[in-house]
């Protein structure tokens, strides 16, 4: 991917609605996708491009993809944010004065 692509996919993946998808598809990208096959990444950029309410169902695992290369890059995003889940909730958890 070329690194004007890949500064277009960094944009999407981390100026997102949901800050939680901003964190996960961001780290995601940093960590991960280099090591993807050529039909992961494009199946991740296709899942970079859903709207957060369509993207949210299928990271949770409450949909699934039909779309092979979709599942495995979706298994890989829930694998992730199972990891850095207590990072990604003390970014965007309330602070709570004693």
């Amino acid at each position: 991917m070329r690194q004007e692509e890949l500064n277009r996919l960094r944009w999407r993946c981390t100026r997102r609605a949901w800050l939680e998808l901003d964190l996960l598809l961001g780290e995601f990208l940093d960590q991960r996708f280099a090591g993807l096959s050529e039909a992961q990444q494009r199946a991740f950029v296709v899942l970079a491009d859903m709207d957060d309410h369509d993207l949210w169902p299928l990271i949770n695992g409450v949909e699934e993809s039909e779309d092979a290369q979709q599942a495995a890059v979706l298994a890989m995003l829930r694998e992730s944010r199972s990891m850095s889940r207590p990072a990604v909730e003390a970014q965007t958890s309330p602070v709570v004065n004693p």
